[in-house]
């Protein structure tokens, strides 16, 4: 097994592999927001069911059981063996674990329906590179999380401190609009199609609450009232291929 890094690539999914990743999403707040998370990203795949997914940097585990609940045939592309394999094979022995650059995925053109991510695009620095290549290797839709530029995720910078102390191992991270996203998957024939934020209020105040009950029913009234999608974060994306393209 490598012991290093490789040094050619870009490998922010060590960490979110870690144990020490996976222990921010455990207790009733870790819960909480991952069946936020879930919830999102089962609105915006719909019906899809029975495709072939490939799960980028996706060695945390967060989307494996989602994912088999809808019938599908996983592969998980992670960028070193230092990512492991544990948390997606104790989930389910078949995924099928690949160790790979992101910027220049083992695979062929057009080899997956999905190809959905989390935890990554906000850590990698040549993200339109690997975008590409999401789009590359996809043959439908690609899904995938993203902290918004705008709305309370605005005061990052001044609130990054507190959000490491409540966290601990908390990352700097990179924010997108809409419009930087769209354009490289515009270039390359997918049009968004659908987008869901899944906080209004900070994560880190629902983890320092420790996913209180009152904070969550405020969640849930601003996302009645429409201000979660315009305002919130992160933002699940979705793009579909367009057809011909």
């Amino acid at each position: 097994m490598t012991t290093t890094a490789p040094k050619d690539r870009e490998t922010p999914d060590i960490e979110t592999a870690s144990d020490g990743y996976a222990a921010r999403f455990q207790g009733s707040a870790g819960e909480y927001l991952l069946q936020v998370q879930r919830d999102c990203i089962d609105r915006v795949l719909g019906d899809m069911r029975g495709v072939r997914v490939l799960d980028a940097g996706g060695a945390h585990g967060q989307l494996i059981e989602q994912l088999l609940e809808r019938d599908c045939d996983i592969t998980v592309l992670s960028s070193s063996e230092l990512c492991g394999s544990e948390r997606v094979l104790s989930k389910h022995a078949a995924c099928n674990i690949v160790i790979g650059d992101h910027l220049a995925m083992p695979f062929d053109a057009r080899s997956f329906d999905l190809v959905i991510s989390v935890r990554l695009i906000s850590h990698i620095d040549n993200w339109q590179q690997m975008l590409g290549e999401w789009c590359r290797v996809c043959r439908g839709a690609i899904v995938f999380d993203y902290p918004r530029v705008g709305g309370l995720n605005a005061l990052t910078p001044l609130l990054f401190p507190l959000k490491r102390r409540i966290e601990g191992n908390t990352r700097t991270y990179t924010s997108f609009s809409t419009n930087e996203l769209a354009e490289p998957l515009n270039s390359q024939g997918f049009d968004v199609t659908r987008q869901e934020a899944q906080f209004a209020l900070p994560m880190g105040l629902h983890r320092a609450a420790r996913g209180a009950r009152p904070l969550q029913m405020i969640e849930r009234g601003l996302r009645a009232i429409g201000l979660t999608n315009r305002l919130g974060s992160p933002v699940i994306l979705r793009a579909d291929l367009v057809s011909g393209g």
